[in-house]
């Protein structure tokens, strides 16, 4: 079950990322929220995106206790806690 929830977590975090790339270029498109997203999904499997996230919580301090939660959240789900 761990494997299934980390490659949800994987997949869905590209699929974020990507989805931010138009979200530069289009004004309809929250680019900056979907590259969040991505990052935060994608920091509990790669260490260059928990970097990523560690840097948003030091230059956004506001958001650092949202993320947390969800990061502990996605961990415990891919183990089996919650």
């Amino acid at each position: 079950m761990h494997k299934v929830w980390r490659l949800a977590r994987i997949s869905l975090g590209i699929f974020f990322i990507l989805l931010g790339l138009p979200g530069l270029l289009l004004p309809v498109l929250p680019g900056g929220l979907f590259f969040v997203m991505g990052a935060v999904l994608l920091s509990v499997d790669l260490p260059f995106f928990k970097h990523v996230v560690d840097w948003l919580e030091k230059r956004f301090p506001k958001i650092k206790a949202p993320l947390q939660r969800f990061r502990k959240f996605l961990k415990g789900r891919g183990e089996g806690e919650l």
